[in-house]
């Protein structure tokens, strides 16, 4: 007999049904926990997704989209995964899948990937650097309320992707970048000491410099123009090789400058 078959009789004959609602319960919250990734950690291992355990990004992901999860998001995701093999990847889209019962997931890669096409899950082929292939899959899907970059991690690849792609998203929705760390990598187009001997701008640079738009509305500098940037960046979160921006209207103003001169 199974553990969980043994434990709902032997406490029904105890309890009554309340000893089944308690075996329930104790094996809801052991399917939705692991360790401190959430349920969508044990979702992503079982899956095949790299997002636990050879990176540590459920437990973000697990806090930032949660209130999203009943929602009927459109979930556009770049990099598929398995490389040239048809078969290969789609552990991410799948997650995905369950985690947003409501949602239509979209997955773009290089590699054809329409094996993985399913009830709910959509993939293209296409260069993620290619701005007119980006345009018209959004096109096709509607604006997204969420955006991932898991593609080719290529540091100019990345930020050509979110200069398409983010004014595209739908505002209060979330633009994440996976594996920051090729900022630091010159094969990838990075600097081994950041910046500074990069060919050019890294993904760190880069995002970095949106924090300061958050209170462009402080500037001293009479006549500025608001980048689309500084007004529709409303929050930028860092983790260990992992970005999450959140779009929105960011126009709260300032209590101490008015046309770019302090007033106290």
């Amino acid at each position: 007999m199974k553990l969980k078959t043994f434990l709902k009789s032997s406490l029904k004959r105890v309890l009554g049904s309340a000893g089944t609602d308690l075996v329930r319960r104790v094996y809801r919250h052991r399917d939705n926990v692991t360790d401190d990734g959430g349920r969508l950690a044990k979702l992503v291992t079982d899956l095949g997704s790299d997002k636990w355990g050879s990176h540590w990004y459920a437990q973000h992901y697990q806090h930032h989209f949660e209130p999203l999860r009943r929602k009927q998001v459109t979930l556009l995701e770049i990099g598929i995964g398995g490389d040239e093999n048809p078969l290969g990847g789609g552990g991410s889209l799948r997650a995905w899948k369950q985690f947003f019962p409501r949602g239509s997931i979209v997955g773009i890669d290089i590699h054809d990937k329409k094996a993985h096409d399913a009830r709910r899950i959509r993939t293209y082929q296409g260069d993620q650097g290619d701005a007119k292939f980006l345009r018209r899959v959004v096109a096709e899907i509607g604006a997204p309320d969420i955006i991932i970059d898991d593609g080719s991690h290529i540091n100019h690849h990345v930020i050509a992707s979110f200069e398409v792609l983010f004014p595209l998203l739908r505002d209060g929705g979330i633009y994440v970048v996976e594996d920051m760390q090729t900022s630091y990598w010159p094969s990838y187009g990075g600097g081994s000491k950041g910046s500074i001997e990069a060919p050019g701008p890294t993904l760190m640079e880069f995002f970095k410099n949106f924090s300061d738009g958050l209170n462009h509305a402080e500037y001293l500098q009479p006549g500025y123009v608001p980048t689309y940037y500084d007004k529709h960046i409303v929050s930028l979160h860092f983790y260990h090789n992992l970005l999450f921006i959140y779009k929105g209207v960011n126009d709260e103003g300032s209590n101490s400058v008015k046309d770019g001169v302090l007033q106290i």
